[in-house]
């Protein structure tokens, strides 16, 4: 499948913290995959959704690695990114991500991440995650699946 079939229909996308790492990074293998979708997000043909999660992630390696403008980079994407909302976390995401990860074995942060993007009203979730497949409730587009 390639992204147009993925995203057919889509409007607002959850970024899992893989695909935004590859989209700052300028990863060599999953660039040219993930800057389309990031290309939409741009246009305001896609509203990204994003969690404190998915940011916490990116940042790890730069924080290690002292590299202050990939964490302002991360920052920058994720908290103020055109067409991009930071959903926070509550009590509400909580419960939903329990109940998820009861039902579909996920680890918590992936339970987190999915309890967001569909309290978040997201009809897909791009991801480099097969594991997340588990989740029948919503649309999982996994970067390795898709073709060019």
């Amino acid at each position: 499948m390639n992204l147009a079939e993925a995203l057919l229909g889509v409007t607002r996308l959850f970024l899992d913290t893989a695909p935004v790492i590859y989209y700052v990074e300028r990863n060599p293998q999953y660039f040219p995959r993930v800057s389309p979708v990031f290309d939409r997000i741009d246009n305001g043909a896609l509203t990204g959704v994003i969690s404190p999660i998915t940011l916490a992630e990116c940042l790890v390696a730069p924080y290690r690695l002292g590299q202050a403008g990939l964490q302002q980079d991360f920052f920058d994407l994720i908290v103020h990114g055109a067409h991009t909302v930071f959903f926070s976390l509550d009590q509400e995401n909580a419960r939903r991500a329990a109940e998820l990860r009861a039902r579909h074995n996920l680890t918590l942060s992936d339970a987190l991440q999915v309890a967001v993007a569909l309290m978040a009203g997201c009809q897909a979730f791009l991801t480099n995650d097969n594991d997340l497949k588990r989740v029948p409730d919503l649309r999982i587009v996994v970067l390795d699946e898709l073709t060019n």
